[in-house]
């Protein structure tokens, strides 16, 4: 194990050496959700945490709710989240019915992102499990909708290719899309993608410019290259605005 910094220290994390660890995604996911104190959250594989703790530390007196189907993972969470967090090893496909019985005011979700179909699996089992697509994105998709409360939000922080089979995963009772594009230098495709949609929204879809992560065309040395708003982010939990 390690114990792991984020939000500049703020957030600390029990992590497997080797296995799938938590990186920037999850505290950028984190970061997007507009919530306030007194309402509730629930995060679809939810790892060692690092999301929804992330979005706790930053938006006191939220109830923090877990799903993560790898049994060492959710035991990390629960390390990790302690009181705060309620985390409960369930298989997407297979929820508990208590839980099926919810609903939330946020639902926040990093899925797999890559199709094994068309790739290569991982060596570790447990980095494979976070990375490699087993249950379907429009599962992860339909399932964030329906655990959210009349008038809550999802989401989700996917790959930009999966952009089109999100937006029509989502059910017809989703809507106010918002779409945040993140590139990783000026003059590079998006490569992330960051949605919002809300439930029996009616606004229109609104697709953001591209938020632009790293300082420079060119990565020139190793270190912190990141533009100020990404690293307000990241090291002093601010918000991300869109």
């Amino acid at each position: 194990m390690t114990r792991d910094a984020f939000l500049g220290g703020r957030v600390r994390l029990y992590q497997p050496r080797v296995g799938y660890r938590a990186g920037v995604d999850p505290v950028l996911l984190a970061a997007s959700v507009p919530a306030v104190a007194g309402q509730t959250v629930l995060d679809l594989g939810c790892g060692v945490g690092a999301a929804i703790l992330c979005l706790g530390a930053r938006v006191p007196g939220l109830t923090l709710t877990g799903v993560e189907v790898q049994p060492d993972y959710a035991e990390l969470a629960r390390r990790n989240g302690g009181d705060l967090l309620e985390v409960i090893t369930a298989d997407l496909k297979d929820l508990p019915l208590d839980l099926r019985q919810r609903q939330f005011d946020h639902v926040i979700a990093n899925p797999p992102y890559f199709d094994r179909s068309a790739g290569r699996a991982a060596r570790d089992g447990g980095r494979e499990t976070a990375l490699g697509e087993t249950a379907p994105l429009k599962l992860w998709v339909k399932t964030a909708a329906k655990r959210t409360r009349p008038k809550g939000y999802v989401h989700v922080i996917h790959r930009a290719e999966r952009l089109p089979e999100l937006l029509t995963a989502l059910p017809s009772y989703m809507g106010s899309f918002e779409v945040l594009p993140l590139t990783p230098r000026v003059g590079r495709l998006a490569e992330l993608v960051i949605i919002r949609a809300r439930k029996n929204g009616r606004a229109a879809f609104r697709l953001h410019p591209p938020l632009i992560m790293h300082e420079g065309a060119h990565h020139g040395a190793d270190g912190d290259s990141y533009v100020p708003a990404i690293r307000a982010v990241l090291r002093e939990g601010a918000a991300l605005q869109f």
